[in-house]
């Protein structure tokens, strides 16, 4: 089951185990973006926000020392989709990947937690 790769817009992730690995694209890089990986225990939850056809779409891999919330280009850097390095993009036509990353993260977020009681 683990390792499993998606593709989005600026960046390949790579859901393993016990963590998230995110390689930026060279482009990305560019840009100043920087590979990240992160333990799935650092991860509270995967917010996203579907792609249209004019707006990518995102997954933010919210944890505890992140903002709480992201914005478009209005807002300080910080809290910037673009500038966030737990956000992966995706277009139009990689939304059924988005979905299908946002689902194997809550599932492995869901098989690495103990249940309360």
């Amino acid at each position: 089951m683990y390792p499993r790769t998606f593709h989005g817009f600026n960046a390949k992730v790579i859901l393993h185990g016990d963590r998230v690995e995110i390689r930026r694209q060279l482009l990305a890089k560019v840009g100043g973006a920087k590979d990240v990986s992160l333990a799935l225990s650092d991860i509270v939850k995967p917010l996203s926000k579907a792609p249209t056809l004019m707006v990518n779409g995102y997954v933010y891999l919210a944890t505890d020392p992140d903002p709480a919330r992201l914005s478009y280009w209005a807002d300080a850097p910080r809290t910037q989709i673009g500038g966030a390095r737990n956000a992966i993009l995706f277009t139009w036509w990689q939304r059924h990947v988005q979905q299908d990353f946002v689902s194997a993260v809550e599932e492995a977020l869901r098989s690495t937690r103990p249940r309360s009681l």
